[in-house]
């Protein structure tokens, strides 16, 4: 298996909407990363917190099917209540577990002397994008 990663990503609005389902349904089948289980989770206006599988969600069934839920599922409610508190009461969130499929074979590479993937951090894209606005600066500016 390659490294596996949590990932919370949150929705300004009560529900899941069919878009952000329908991209999630097509990491399940892109092949570089697998979806190994998923969580909705709802702060709802009055604050109260709830969580659920996609499948959960009447206008979402038809895009998730049977992938929406899970026999063993590895999110649980603790992981629920941790990204309830990142949310404003009003949205969501969804929990996505994957597997980074094109990671497998470095993986396994570093299993087989010994070694491991001890680490890794995410960076999000806007951190990047903004470091590589303030390089070109430096670049424009040093000429």
């Amino acid at each position: 298996m390659g490294p596996a990663e949590l990932l919370v990503l949150t929705f300004p609005q009560a529900t899941i909407t069919v878009e952000a389902a329908s991209a999630l349904c097509k990491l399940r089948t892109g092949g570089d990363i697998r979806v190994i289980d998923s969580l909705v989770v709802t702060r709802h206006p009055d604050g109260e917190a709830t969580y659920g599988e996609l499948a959960d969600f009447e206008h979402l069934r038809d895009i998730v099917g049977d992938g929406g839920s899970h026999a063993l599922p590895l999110i649980g409610p603790e992981d629920a209540q941790e990204a309830a508190e990142l949310l404003e009461p009003g949205t969501v969130a969804l929990l996505v577990l994957i597997e980074h499929v094109w990671a497998q074979a470095a993986a396994d590479a570093l299993r087989s002397v010994g070694g491991r993937i001890a680490s890794g951090v995410r960076i999000p894209p806007e951190n990047i994008e903004e470091a590589v606005r303030a390089a070109k600066a430096r670049a424009a500016a040093g000429k």
